[in-house]
């Protein structure tokens, strides 16, 4: 279980970084504010990314994350009752599967319709998504069962 901490950790510090990124300014995979909105957010008409703000918030949610997939595994030890780090394990496991499970409903393509963020959605972030779910979800079954 020590290897998916370790994937589920980096795959979540990396998608921080990236929203670190975009909370500072940044546009990339898009050429500018609305290319990159359409990109990574698609919502129906976006025009410009997500403030700063809401960036930053996200980026701390996965770092959150990342660090109780380690504690789960007990890589790191945080100053918290173990009821409390499986409660949050159980709270991510959750949202990913729920968002990864949504990426392929019509509810959220009426949504996120724009492109090119409902294609890879389909093709990337959804599943993606479903892979850090389940990977949330062995992590709690093999700290049960321990």
């Amino acid at each position: 279980m020590t290897l998916v901490a370790i994937l589920v950790a980096l795959v979540l510090v990396l998608l921080a970084a990236l929203h670190v990124y975009w909370g500072l300014g940044g546009v990339w995979p898009g050429t500018d504010q609305k290319s990159c909105a359409r990109a990574i957010a698609g919502f129906k008409g976006i025009d410009r990314m997500p403030s700063p703000p809401a960036a930053f918030g996200v980026a701390a949610a996965l770092a959150v994350a990342a660090l109780i997939a380690l504690a789960l595994a007990g890589i790191v030890t945080l100053p918290l009752p173990a009821a409390l780090i499986r409660l949050g394990g159980l709270g991510a496991a959750l949202v990913f599967l729920g968002r990864g499970i949504a990426g392929f409903t019509p509810a959220w393509r009426r949504i996120t319709p724009e492109m090119p963020f409902a294609r890879n959605d389909r093709l990337y972030f959804s599943p993606l998504c479903l892979l850090i779910g389940a990977g949330f979800t062995l992590l709690l079954i093999q700290g049960v069962a321990t």
